[in-house]
């Protein structure tokens, strides 16, 4: 198995339900009463607002939920074999036992045999199309358009990045790995892979970009606080960051942590950032046909621009993206929210695309404000979106901003910038969001 990787693709209108197609291999949905109980939880890509530029199709799509498998494919580790190489190929070669190989020099190599584990199941996350990976994630651009079919950039993210276990029976704990196994059943680690033997005489190692992991520093919809970003080695240890992405050497080991997943937790694979909700946090977020309800009721209070007094409307959840001549255009250093108008241009050097505020004679980006629809993000149900991210306009409650804006996602090989989760733009101003001052209706 390589870990390097090299660049695929990465929306239509949503539907009213959220609940996308079980992996492959999963079999169908059970009955609806016991979707819940079978249900781990849902994998969520940061930066696509509900659905991929060009469709959710398949295994490659914005959302995935887990769901237990009919049957269990999970693995665990079993024999552990020190050997020559002439021996390597010959031990990667049987396609029915999973292993992880750690290549330690050219005449000697460590091999770990998995054998299936009846009470997990496995799903696997990378950048490869193969039939083995459940949940297909390219690199994730901002404001979610991702690389274009014809376009060959170098991805960053691995074709086999990581695999998460889930217990089958309750509570369902679930885990995050470093690495997946390839059409062969394998992990291959090689020479200048980062790998080291633990102190119980086992071997463990890390993916050439890693897999970083952060867990909320308290519940993620009651108190919305960052935690400390982590990376999870192949064997599911913690450890703190490496120097640079890619170092060689590993960061220190983080005893008193782990790999299991929390609701809120942050998976990032070096070019996408996921996140994790778990069935009880999804119970405090909007649905779609909710999101839809708040959207009329911003419209039924007929906002009108300040100047033009011309009624305002937020676009349907179908139109997302496409800007209607209704649509509530903000200043995103006041946020006082207005209808389009072409005035108010600054001409100043650096101030191309900054405009004047006519209410609070402001100066700052102007940009149409956009709701935001994938409910996984919010961090409640049922509040007015009242604040919007700056600079890219996208609209949520005042809880989901706040929250989101303290969160540093890593950015490069050892950058961290808070971001708007719904299109993935870099946060600016004092806050990263600003509360909407809307214009009622003057009769």
């Amino acid at each position: 198995m390589v870990l390097e990787g090299s660049s695929e693709a990465l929306c239509p209108p949503p539907s009213l339900d959220l609940r996308p197609s079980p992996p492959p291999g999963s079999g169908p949905h059970p009955h609806e009463g016991d979707r819940e109980a079978a249900k781990y939880g849902e994998l969520i890509v940061l930066g696509y607002n509900g659905c991929l530029a060009n469709g959710d199709k398949g295994r490659r799509r914005s959302r995935l939920a887990l769901y237990k498998r009919p049957k269990a494919n999970g693995v665990k580790p079993d024999v552990i074999h020190n050997i020559s190489t002439p021996l390597v190929s010959k031990a990667l070669s049987n396609k029915s036992q999973h292993s992880i190989s750690y290549t330690l020099s050219r005449s000697h190599s460590v091999i770990v045999e998995y054998t299936h584990d009846l009470n997990t199941d496995m799903f696997q996350i990378g950048r490869s199309t193969e039939s083995m990976i459940d949940f297909v994630v390219t690199d994730t651009a901002p404001s979610g358009q991702g690389a274009g079919e014809g376009q060959s950039a170098q991805s960053t993210i691995s074709r086999f990045a990581c695999r998460i276990i889930c217990e089958r029976s309750p509570p369902y704990t679930t885990r995050i790995y470093a690495a997946g196994f390839d059409s062969s059943k394998n992990i291959f680690l090689g020479e200048r892979a980062a790998k080291w033997r633990t102190s119980d005489g086992l071997m463990d190692g890390l993916t050439t970009n890693g897999v970083l992991v952060m867990h909320p520093a308290a519940e993620f919809s009651a108190e919305p606080a960052p935690g400390v970003w982590r990376e999870i080695s192949v064997c599911g240890n913690v450890y703190a960051l490496r120097e640079t992405r890619s170092a060689q050497q590993r960061g220190r080991l983080v005893e008193n942590e782990s790999n299991t997943l929390q609701d809120g937790s942050l998976i990032d694979l070096c070019g996408a950032t996921l996140l994790w909700r778990t069935p009880a946090g999804l119970r405090h977020t909007p649905t779609l046909k909710q999101l839809e309800s708040l959207r009329q009721e911003l419209n039924a209070a007929r906002p009108q621009c300040p100047v033009g007094f011309n009624t305002l409307a937020f676009p349907s959840l179908a139109q997302r993206e496409v800007v209607d001549k209704k649509q509530p255009w903000v200043y995103v250093n006041c946020g006082h929210v207005h209808g389009y108008h072409n005035w108010g241009f600054r001409r100043e050097r650096g101030a191309a695309h900054a405009r004047e505020c006519p209410m609070c004679r402001r100066v700052g980006p102007y940009v149409p404000l956009w709701l935001g629809c994938e409910g996984g993000l919010y961090l409640d149900a049922g509040q007015p979106p009242t604040h919007a991210f700056c600079p890219c306009g996208h609209v949520c409650s005042e809880k989901t901003a706040r929250g989101w804006a303290q969160i540093p996602l890593p950015h490069g090989t050892h950058a961290f910038h808070a971001a708007c989760p719904f299109c993935g733009t870099w946060l600016t101003g004092e806050q990263g969001y600003i509360r909407l001052i809307f214009q009622g209706p003057l009769d």
